[in-house]
């Protein structure tokens, strides 16, 4: 409990508001459309989550998560992505029931989805199941509106070095006991998971004063483009408009991120110092 208020001292308590991104965005165009009635677009993402997919921590409006998402598919399709958000800083799962009827009382519903959410269940402390049971419930009303969703499961934590040790060991192993529930909660609903704690870890573990915004808990605009790097080819793919090549296999966990949690660090201690005993066994 200590540890936890002392990062909260640190970290503090984001009270701006993320840039305004909502738009039509045109392959090449520099800056995009105000929507209305009279402007076209051809497909219309829609973006739900928490703090992350709202963009805390970016300073301008082209470096929102859902800005870059829908500008890489414009680029991608050729054609003219409409983007709107609703997500909420400070959501937990239990804000999406609420972002996804606001989705459907203001019109058609998109053609797909993004949803960034979880690290707020953690920090939280909301049970594992009945979190990823109201993701799988938000996959599952919108995919049951013909939206195509694809889901950034729960960050690591373990990469927030303003957390204390070893609290930082307690919410990374928390965190990744969600992403994977949160996998299996998606996939049963039809949506796209894309482990973001697995393939982002790695990279904010090198670089943290590039990767992380200044409250050192929310990514930079420089960490936000690789989350968006990891989204965009899956949810092309899931539109069938990826004409990028076949998609990677996603890890099973992050290596960098294993290595430095303090019992895999304890345990590599311990097995350097014990000498290797026994006879020596030679195989053809």
């Amino acid at each position: 409990m200590a540890q936890a208020a002392a990062a909260r001292v640190v970290i503090g308590r984001t009270t701006s508001k993320p840039p305004e991104a909502d738009g039509v965005y045109a392959p090449g165009a520099e800056n995009p459309e105000r929507p209305g009635p009279g402007v076209p677009y051809d497909l219309h993402l829609m973006i739900f989550g928490d703090s992350t997919a709202a963009g805390i921590g970016c300073t301008a409006a082209q470096e929102v998560p859902g800005v870059l998402v829908a500008r890489g598919l414009a680029d991608e399709t050729g054609k003219r992505i409409r983007l709107s958000t609703k997500a909420i800083p400070g959501a937990t799962s239990k804000g999406l029931e609420g972002q996804v009827d606001a989705m459907l009382v203001a019109g058609t519903p998109p053609d797909a989805a993004v949803v960034f959410i979880g690290a707020n269940d953690v920090t939280k402390k909301h049970g594992v199941a009945a979190s990823a049971a109201r993701l799988g419930t938000a996959v599952r009303r919108l995919r049951a509106e013909g939206t195509v969703v694809v889901v950034g499961t729960c960050p690591d934590l373990g990469v927030v070095t303003a957390i204390p040790q070893p609290l930082r060991s307690v919410v990374r192993t928390w965190g990744h006991r969600l992403a994977r529930a949160q996998t299996s909660a998606t996939l049963a609903a039809g949506g796209h998971p894309v482990a973001l704690a697995d393939l982002l870890a790695p990279e904010f573990l090198a670089a943290p004063d590039r990767l992380f915004s200044a409250d050192r808990f929310h990514p930079s605009a420089a960490g936000y483009e690789l989350a968006a790097r990891q989204i965009l080819p899956v949810l092309a793919a899931a539109l069938g408009e990826w004409s990028g090549g076949p998609l990677p296999t996603l890890p099973a966990k992050s290596e960098v991120a294993e290595r430095r949690r303090v019992v895999s660090r304890l345990t590599a201690a311990a097995n350097r110092r014990v000498p290797r005993w026994g006879p020596q066994v030679s195989v053809d």
